[in-house]
């Protein structure tokens, strides 16, 4: 087991609330590196934004690959990627992609269960989905090889009926895959947070959304990580189109000038 994995495993550990910035590119992984922070994620969402993609896996895994790639050679912090679905139709190509991702030092993933069809995202069956972790655990294990991955669970993302319940389901399926880490993106209630917490020996991760608790509270409530999502990407490209708007309301470059 690398030295990095080894320091990411502790970070989900330790005492401290484990705030995971979340890049685009090398530049943002770059900088989030210089402010101090102990590790990096990815969001897709940014990722693909930024290459001029919709989210949803419509970017090409190779394109992602060359920022993964770009991203790991700026940074010797632990390095988490998001895979949406996996970037594939069969567990035997989701395996392939992840371990392309441990060959360039990745430390960790995070892979969704849900899917998009022509209706729109919806859950994948629980159990289907928890074979397909299993598949990839044990066949990292077959290849001396490991990786932190984290389950992300959107039954509060697509606020489905009877959320609640069935996180606490899934959370019970999930617990007994080998996964590492449970991320429940869209919960913000006190009460939905300790009730998800409570449901599973595995660390909780959750994301930056409006009414998510400080994090004093989270930590308290036994929230091991929170992460930002693309909402640091959507703000400083939002300041963009300001400062552009700007631009040519004055007519002159004084907006963007130091």
């Amino acid at each position: 087991m690398s030295s990095k994995l080894n320091q990411f495993r502790e970070l989900h550990r330790s005492g401290d609330l484990l705030i995971l910035p979340n890049a685009w590119d090398a530049k943002s992984a770059s900088l989030f590196q210089q402010h101090k922070f102990s590790a990096i994620g990815t969001s897709s969402a940014a990722v693909a934004g930024s290459l001029g993609y919709e989210d949803g896996e419509q970017m090409e895994f190779n394109d992602y690959l060359f920022v993964i790639r770009r991203i790991m050679s700026v940074v010797q912090i632990p390095v988490s990627v998001d895979i949406e679905m996996g970037y594939g139709t069969s567990d035997e190509q989701i395996l392939q992609n992840i371990v392309k991702l441990i060959e360039l030092g990745v430390v960790g993933i995070n892979i969704e269960d849900s899917m998009i069809n022509k209706s729109g995202r919806v859950l994948k069956d629980a159990g289907t989905f928890a074979k397909t972790i299993e598949y990839v655990k044990s066949q990292l294990t077959a290849r001396s090889m490991d990786v932190f991955i984290n389950i992300r669970c959107d039954t509060y993302i697509l606020d489905v009926p009877g959320k609640n319940t069935e996180t606490i389901d899934r959370l019970k399926i999930y617990g007994n895959t080998g996964a590492d880490g449970i991320f429940l993106p869209c919960i913000s209630t006190q009460a939905d947070i300790k009730e998800a917490v409570d449901a599973t020996r595995l660390p909780v991760n959750v994301m930056c959304v409006p009414g998510l608790p400080g994090f004093g509270t989270l930590s308290q409530l036994g929230v091991r990580r929170v992460s930002m999502g693309p909402f640091f990407f959507n703000k400083i490209y939002g300041n963009i189109g300001k400062l552009t708007d700007a631009v040519n309301t004055e007519q002159n470059f004084a907006p963007v000038l130091p």
